[in-house]
């Protein structure tokens, strides 16, 4: 069962998912823990994923300079399977979304909804949690 506190971004994740032919969506920091995850994908397979989501930007932020570029100017990265796609996309300072798709998906489409998102989870990500005080003592 998904923990909700751990998981309170889901609900974005999940929102990207109605998206025809996606599969799969999960919020990562840089050193590869799970920040978020869609419903569709369960918290074990999400937390692996994670781990070599994270490998896969380090790489490509490797190979920036073959692209005459510095690490810094990694946005995203688009790996081809025979059955589909996984898109992987800088989210905020430390953060990556990552999401799977079939070979059906409208990629052009896929790509304009997760800047999309990742405006909406750069906003989430910069504001700390509130915190509720109790009411009966004092401040």
């Amino acid at each position: 069962m998904t923990d909700p506190v751990r998981n309170r971004l889901g609900w974005m994740l999940d929102d990207a998912m109605k998206m025809p032919e996606t599969r799969y969506a999960i919020l990562l920091s840089a050193d590869g823990l799970l920040m978020a995850h869609s419903q569709r994908i369960s918290r074990d397979d999400a937390d692996r994923n994670a781990a070599a989501m994270s490998g896969l930007q380090a790489l490509a932020r490797s190979t920036a300079e073959f692209c005459g570029e510095t690490a810094d100017s990694w946005q995203q990265t688009v790996s081809e399977f025979a059955g589909g796609y996984v898109f992987l996309v800088a989210a905020g300072p430390g953060a990556y979304l990552a999401v799977s798709a079939t070979d059906k998906v409208d990629m052009e489409g896929v790509s304009s909804r997760l800047q999309e998102l990742v405006q909406r989870l750069g906003k989430e990500l910069t504001v700390p949690p509130r915190h509720t005080q109790d009411l009966g003592s004092p401040a």
